[in-house]
């Protein structure tokens, strides 16, 4: 109970922390005029991570640490068959997961009942912090069956995982930030990790840009895998954040329905 408590103030203090600091540097270098309301985008977004991690505290036994713990006392998983260094397991843990994450992500764009849950992602008239945790709840259920079962596939430590859940927490936030970063300073940074410019591309509404920069933490995948776009074409002040089909706000309650009413 210790354990779990400590990883729950981890993962909550860590949210929150991150999520006043974006929040906050967004208010002092904006990087792109918003078009929509904050206020009501905010409780939105909010509220389906509220919702989201409910179901999940509520809905299931095992989250992926958890469940990670029980994989290794079980001798689940290839890890869990080697003799590492643990220093060679933390980081393996982040590489494969990260790349996993990046090959869900594609998924979901590009097989079409997915693309239904995940359009509840992109349909944000504006693209902040608080894009970074807009997911419709069936999406979040799904992302947690794939982490649990590549924890199982590969026995990553429970430990690692926790390092790898607070990374892609914190890496998205900090990526979908609607923040000023020098030009020089971006390309450096995205060498290694997705920028907030890397990753505004992918929010486009030009779909040719929407299906580039899929990663949400290691830039690397997209130059690896030929979906990298560098800039848009607008420019980042002209581009348009969203969907073609869905150009109004939506209220909470639309965002709950809109993968199961027609376009």
């Amino acid at each position: 109970m210790e354990d779990f408590f400590t990883e729950k103030s981890i993962r909550l203090i860590s949210f929150v922390g991150i999520l006043l600091i974006m929040g906050g540097w967004e208010i002092l270098f904006q990087r792109k005029k918003l078009v929509d309301a904050k206020p009501k985008r905010w409780l939105n977004n909010l509220g389906l991570v509220a919702v989201d991690n409910l179901i999940l505290q509520l809905g299931f036994v095992m989250l992926p640490v958890t469940f990670a713990a029980f994989a290794q006392s079980r001798g689940m998983g290839i890890f869990n068959q080697l003799s590492l260094p643990v220093w060679a397991d933390w980081i393996a843990t982040v590489i494969i997961f990260d790349f996993i994450i990046y090959l869900q992500h594609v998924l979901f764009h590009f097989v079409p009942i997915l693309w239904r849950l995940h359009q509840v992602h992109h349909s944000d008239l504006d693209i902040d912090v608080t894009t970074a945790i807009r997911f419709h709840p069936i999406e979040i259920i799904i992302s947690l069956f794939i982490k649990l079962a590549a924890i199982a596939a590969f026995g990553f430590p429970p430990e690692a995982v926790l390092l790898f859940e607070v990374l892609l927490n914190a890496t998205a936030m900090f990526n979908h930030a609607n923040i000023y970063i020098p030009t020089l300073l971006d390309k450096f940074i995205r060498l290694l990790i997705v920028t907030p410019d890397m990753h505004r591309v992918h929010h486009s509404m030009i779909m040719d840009e929407s299906n580039t920069n899929f990663g949400f933490n290691l830039s690397v995948w997209d130059r690896i895998c030929g979906t990298y776009q560098a800039q848009p074409a607008a420019g980042h002040d002209r581009m348009i954040i969203g969907l073609e089909y869905a150009k109004k706000p939506k209220s909470f309650i639309e965002l709950l329905i809109m993968p199961f009413s027609k376009k």
